[in-house]
């Protein structure tokens, strides 16, 4: 679908004020609904803490570190520092960052809250939800907070999507000045999911956000989700830690070397 002729000059972003403090088993979709006064097009990007709150994704956990190891696929990087140590990882969900998305803030003393289970299934319950709801086609976003490789600081990014398209696919079009782009595939999900929080904010007790102004991105519910996003395993640049690298580069130099080693003469 070529949307470069469906192009807006401009996009708005609402906080929904006035949600109530998710527990485990609130109808969040009924929850949002009832908040916002939603039209066809509109995106709504939904903090991921308060899907996990919903679907009861809270553990105790006096331990957190246990907590991450439990939630961890693959070690990616680990650094000390002194406030501890930092783990980068692959978790369950497929997502890469740190402590595996396993987080103690906004969660009761003792307890830290863990991503959903199936962020692209839990986005698209909400989806399913809100349409049923309001009647109106919308799309769904899930955000989470990451750092990013070579940049200080961290963004939101979408760890879930339904009803939305995740890319902007522009391979096979041209630019402004007419030259082909081969390889240009905006993440229009992470990039929503980013602007979104800059009106949710992660003091302001505001989880979700409306994005209008962008309804050439809305589509079916079968839309790939934003586990599409990971990239695969194949083309993975940095699929470890530079000084994770450089360790198992020499432990394997060294065992080669002692492999080639001939014998001594007595």
């Amino acid at each position: 679908m070529d949307r470069k002729a469906e192009r807006t000059v401009g996009y708005s972003i609402e906080g929904v004020e006035g949600l109530p403090e998710v527990e485990p088993g609130d109808d969040l979709a009924a929850l949002i609904a009832g908040a916002v006064e939603l039209a066809d097009g509109d995106i709504v990007v939904v903090t991921s803490k308060i899907v996990s709150k919903a679907e009861g994704r809270i553990i105790e956990a006096d331990d957190r570190e246990a907590a991450i190891l439990a939630e961890t696929v693959r070690v990616v990087a680990t650094r000390q520092h002194d406030g501890g140590v930092t783990r980068i990882v692959e978790n369950r969900q497929g997502i890469i960052g740190a402590a595996a998305g396993v987080d103690a803030s906004n969660a009761p003393d003792g307890t830290v809250l863990l991503l959903p289970v199936d962020p692209d299934a839990s986005a698209r319950a909400l989806a399913t939800g809100i349409r049923a709801l309001t009647g109106a086609f919308i799309g769904v976003i899930l955000s989470d907070t990451l750092g990013r490789p070579w940049r200080e600081g961290q963004t939101d990014i979408a760890i879930g999507a339904a009803g939305v398209h995740v890319f902007d696919d522009l391979r096979g079009s041209t630019d402004a000045s007419g030259k082909p782009l081969a390889v240009t595939m905006p993440c229009v999900a992470d990039e929503i999911a980013g602007a979104a929080e800059l009106v949710k904010g992660k003091s302001s007790g505001v989880p979700v956000a409306v994005v209008r102004g962008l309804a050439q991105y809305v589509g079916d519910l079968d839309l790939p989700g934003a586990r599409s996003i990971q990239r695969p395993a194949d083309r993975d640049l940095f699929r470890i830690g530079a000084d994770e690298a450089y360790n198992e580069g020499y432990r394997d130099g060294y065992e080669e070397a002692l492999a080639e080693e001939p014998p001594s003469v007595g």
